[in-house]
This record gives structure tokens, C-alpha cells and sequence, in this order.
């Protein structure tokens, strides 16, 4: 097939990557892409924001598949677009998308489908957010209602913290100020094509910027799958991942269906793991980033299939996605002064050693290439991603490659799956 992906991430690299792995060849455009997403598709100067744009190359260059990679396209009606003109689309559409775009919508979908989350006030102003902390008690949780790309939360038991975020977010709109919720987290996506979901293998990610979860909230510094601990207190991560399908993924699916709004591409389930059971922490409507990184170099079954299945509305087709036995860790390179003011510019060398260590790729984030080389153009610039028969291993490969990649002033957290790997 010819396929757009649409992004500039590393979880775009990391679907570009699966895609490339599959015994069909495929010819891939990537728009804007990055140096690193360049070695593995062809780059398209196209405004991925633009659903006119972005359909219209579609057309032209006869595309059979786009897949949709961050959010702020879909926000945008880039998956309208495509529809309208008959070209499969593996994204939901603008009015879906607010399940990701809108936390008050996301948390009204949810009291309409029975779904199990936290309680939730939105505050438009700094009184109702004061009022809101009164009710709820502490630790705080105050969320950007809209589009932050990742870093528009915070969970604090500083209430002068939670306000300072609070005003930050206020004179764009309300805020959501929602209970605390205490346990593990972790993600589990899902496939769907508006009537049928497909589940994937469940991740956990590493959203603290600092070792032991300490530091501000990022994007994500690193995850692992599978999550074996599962096992003690579900029977088994299927049973978990039936019992997730069943209370939470498909009553939204059908939710929205029932609202004219149905969801098709990636439904992403952040799920809190309480003593009252499995809560709804947030919905995202696309790959999760970093958790992709660690599920898809699992996947057994083509994804190319499994996505156009999606976007054509032929889910109810495929049996459910096979993963292999083996463990994935990926552990992100960030630029010194992420995530608040990260340095850019800076080279990166050695990126060939990293990758000759065996059972080891990279997934590229924030590069350029440049006459004096690869250089870093955002926050998180890399993912090392590792697999292995064990945790232990695929941690060691991981961090052994992150050691041979040169960046000055480069941050990386040190304990990713480090629990996991001692059989905690």
C-alpha cells in the first residue's frame, strides 16, 4: 500500500518502523516526519494540520492508507476531510476527537456510558478552582481542559502549586479540577472502527521527569511492556484486558456511536488501578507516546492490516492482535532544561554504535539533520528502544546503548522498569 503517516514523533517513527517490518512492502510518506523518520520514509513538505492539504496529497498521489499520529490534527477535522473524500483514514474525526481535545467531554461521555472515573468540577475561575480544591481535598489535580500536549497536569498536594497551574491554563478556559486517585497506572489502546474494538497489550509509562517519579510531569520518560504483575491480581493481563474492553472501552465506543460521533483510529485508555477497581484517569484519541514505542515491536500481526481494517470499518474481520513473549523497554533522551526551557541545537553522536547493540532501535523525536550532522530540535529527542527475553536484559541493552549516545547537557531517567525487572 501507499500510507501517509501524519506526525513528527517518535511515535510516529515507531509506527513507521512497524510498518516497515511487515513482509509487505509498503511505500510510506511521512509529513513533516524528522532526520531519524527520514531513513524510513519518504518526507513530504505538507502542513499536517490542514485537512484541505493533507487530502488533497492524498488524492493526487493515490495514498490507500493515512494514519494519523498526533492529536492536533485530529482536533482539526483532518480525518473529516480524508472521509469525505473516500480516502481511509485511521483517526476519529473532529467531533470524536474532543474525547482527547475536551477533558469536561471526555468526563460527560464517560458518566453517560457508566464508565468507573474520579470525580470532576470545571472551574472557570480561580474562585471555582479554590472552591473545587475545598471539596475535593488534596493531593490536587488540576487539568487544562484543551489540547497541552501532554504537560497541561498537575497532581500536588502544594495548593499555591495547583493554583499557579491553574492560572496558567485559566485565560484560555476552564480547568478540570478532579479527584485524586491512588494505584498504578497503566495504558491499554484500543483499535476501533466506530462499532468494534480491538485491544492491544497493555504498557506503563513514566510521565515524572526525575528518577522515583519526582520532578515535573513530561510527555513521557520512558515505559515497558508487557506488565506481568498483572497477573496477580487479574489472573492474567487477558482477563485484565477483557475486563477493560468490557466496563470501559466498548461503552464508550458505543456512547459516542449512539451520538453521532462514532470513534474510529486508536481509543488510548490511562487507567488508575484503585482499591474500588479500575478507574478512567483519561481518554486520548491516538497512540499513546511513549507506551507505542513498547507495544508495537510485540505485535505479532500485521499492523498495516489491523489499521485499514479500522479506518474501512472491517474490524469484526480480525481475531484479536497477538503479541510476542518477549519484553520491550524504551527510556526517552531528553534536552537539557526539559521540560520547562529545552536547549536545542545541540549534536548528537554515536547514534550508529547505539543501534548496532543487539535487540536495540532508535525512534527518533525531535531531530534535524544538519551539514555538521544530526542535532536535537525539541524536548524529547529519542527514544532507545530495547527488547529482550527479560526485563533485566532488555534494560541492560537499553541503557547500554543510551551510553553511547553523546548529547551535552542529555537527561535520562535511570529506574525505568527497574521495579519490573527485580519482580516488583
Amino acid at each position: 500500500m501507499k500510507i501517509l503517516v501524519l506526525g513528527s514523533g517518535a511515535r510516529e517513527h515507531a509506527i513507521i518502523l512497524a510498518l516497515r517490518s511487515e513482509e509487505a512492502e509498503h511505500e510510506i510518506f511521512a509529513a513533516p516526519g524528522n532526520a531519524g523518520i527520514a531513513q524510513d520514509a519518504r518526507l513530504v513538505a505538507l502542513d499536517a494540520n490542514d485537512p484541505v492539504a493533507v487530502a488533497n496529497f492524498a488524492l493526487d498521489n493515490d495514498i490507500a492508507l493515512v494514519v494519523i499520529g498526533p492529536e492536533a490534527p485530529l482536533v482539526a477535522g483532518v480525518a473529516d476531510a480524508l472521509r469525505e473524500r473516500g480516502i481511509p483514514a485511521f483517526g476519529p474525526g473532529k467531533a470524536a476527537a474532543q474525547l482527547e481535545g475536551s477533558k469536561a467531554f471526555a468526563k460527560r461521555i464517560m458518566e453517560a456510558a457508566g464508565v468507573p472515573t474520579g470525580r470532576a468540577v470545571r472551574a472557570h475561575t480561580r474562585a471555582e478552582v479554590e472552591a473545587a480544591f475545598d471539596e475535593l481535598g488534596a493531593p490536587h489535580v488540576v487539568k487544562a481542559d484543551g489540547l497541552a500536549a501532554g504537560k497541561g497536569v498537575i497532581v500536588t498536594s502544594d495548593r499555591a502549586a495547583a493554583l499557579a497551574h491553574a492560572d496558567e491554563y485559566l485565560p484560555s478556559g476552564p480547568v478540570l479540577v478532579e479527584e485524586f486517585l491512588a494505584g498504578p497506572e497503566v495504558s491499554l489502546f484500543f483499535l476501533s472502527d466506530g462499532d468494534h474494538v480491538l485491544p492491544l497489550s497493555p504498557a506503563q509509562d513514566y510521565k515524572r521527569l526525575l528518577d522515583g517519579d519526582e520532578g515535573p510531569n513530561t510527555g513521557g520518560m520512558g515505559a515497558y511492556s508487557p506488565l506481568p504483575w498483572l497477573d496477580g491480581r487479574f489472573g492474567s493481563e487477558g482477563e485484565f484486558v477483557d475486563l477493560v474492553t468490557r466496563d470501559i472501552a466498548e461503552p464508550v465506543i458505543r456512547q459516542l456511536d449512539a451520538e453521532g460521533t462514532p470513534f474510529i483510529g486508536l481509543l488510548y485508555a490511562g487507567l488508575i488501578l484503585t482499591d474500588a477497581g479500575v478507574k478512567v484517569i483519561e481518554f486520548n484519541a491516538r497512540f499513546g507516546d511513549p507506551e507505542t514505542q513498547v507495544v508495537l515491536p510485540r505485535l505479532v500481526d500485521p499492523l498495516s492490516e489491523l489499521l485499514l481494517a479500522a479506518a474501512s470499518g472491517h474490524l469484526e474481520d480480525l481475531p484479536r492482535p497477538a503479541f510476542a513473549d518477549d519484553v520491550a523497554v524504551t527510556v526517552v533522551l531528553a534536552s537539557e532544561g526539559y521540560p520547562a526551557s529545552p536547549v536545542t541545537g545541540r549534536g548528537l553522536s554515536n547514534l550508529r554504535a547505539a543501534e548496532a547493540l543487539d535487540g536495540v532501535h532508535l525512534a527518533h523525536a525531535a531531530t534535524s539533520e544538519t551539514d555538521g550532522g544530526l542535532v536535537a530540535t525539541g524536548g524529547r529527542v529519542l527514544n532507545v528502544v530495547a527488547v529482550g527475553t527479560t526485563f533485566a536484559a532488555a534494560r541492560d541493552r537499553a541503557y547500554r546503548a543510551l551510553g553511547e549516545i553523546g548529547l551535552e547537557g542529555g537527561q535520562h531517567r535511570t529506574d525505568i522498569a527497574a521495579r519490573v525487572a527485580e519482580g516488583l
